[in-house]
């Protein structure tokens, strides 16, 4: 009968736990190369930032005494300490100070560029101090219910966008057009053709090298007149294109939202005025 092989047994590895080890160290290592690479200090960049902390929130030095501006032009009794008034003068900024040099050059040289058309009274351009207005009668621009521009209109774009295309200055193109109503398969209403209109100017800039990036195209339909359209002169009068140059993009419109807040005041105040009138009368 043949002798059986004992069963030999693998022994236990006992260095497994170097693995792990291992590992546990490698870790390690990593976790305090991140902390250090956390706690150290860029020299350089730290002082440009301090610097440029230090530039922002520096305040002016505030004098113990006031500044006084004028001539001293009042003198009390001997009892009385004297008294300086100080005549307020209007500074305005020096911004607001160049935009107005800006905006009367730009109204010359346009105005130079189209007079003719002015003395006919084709065109009138009006200078604001933030902004100059180049307003045409759709007479020389579209014919009736047309978005198509007329053959007349191009010598006088063409002009204007000569001096444009010069200029750095955002433009905004407004249509306008009278109150009486308009639908056909083209415009449904005064909206769509008074922004059709204005689209076509923009369109023909653009072809004579005005930077489109610089022009948007408004419609405000019949919604801001010029005249009444009562009458087929008033009309005529809010028929129109009008062209903004601008010497901020929002300053217009802060100006104009200033303008309706006084207007809604003043008409609230009146409307309060007549009813307490009206209730005294009872």
């Amino acid at each position: 009968m043949a002798r059986r092989k004992p069963i030999s047994h693998e022994s236990d590895n006992t260095d497994r736990w170097m693995v792990s080890y291992a590992d546990f160290v490698t870790l390690l290592f990593a976790f305090f190369v991140v902390m250090y690479a956390m706690s150290s200090v860029n020299e350089g960049k730290y002082r440009v930032l301090a610097d440029t902390m230090n530039e922002a929130f520096k305040v002016a030095p505030k004098s113990p005494e006031p500044i006084q501006i004028g001539k001293e032009n009042k003198v009390v009794s001997s009892a009385e300490t004297t008294k300086t008034i100080i005549k307020p003068i209007k500074v305005l900024p020096k911004s607001q100070r160049t935009y107005e040099r800006e905006m009367q050059q730009i109204a010359k040289t346009v105005s130079k560029s189209v007079q003719p058309l002015i003395d006919q009274g084709l065109i009138k351009v009006t200078k604001h101090d933030l902004w100059v207005e180049i307003e045409m009668n759709s007479k020389i621009l579209f014919s009736s219910a047309d978005s198509e521009l007329e053959d007349e209109a191009f010598p006088a774009l063409k002009a204007l966008a000569e001096v444009l295309k010069t200029l750095p200055n955002s433009i905004d193109v407004e249509g306008h057009t009278d109150n009486i109503p308009i639908k056909n398969e083209l415009f449904p209403s005064n909206w769509e053709l008074s922004a059709s209109r204005a689209a076509s100017v923009v369109h023909l800039f653009t072809r004579y090298g005005v930077n489109p990036k610089r022009l948007s195209s408004i419609g405000y339909a019949e919604f801001r007149p010029v005249a009444s359209n009562a009458t087929p002169e008033g009309r005529l009068r809010n028929r129109r294109v009008k062209i903004v140059i601008l010497a901020d993009k929002n300053a217009r419109r802060i100006v104009e939202i200033d303008r309706d807040i006084g207007q809604a005041k003043k008409e609230g105040v009146s409307s309060t005025n007549n009813v307490n009138v009206n209730e005294g009368g009872l």
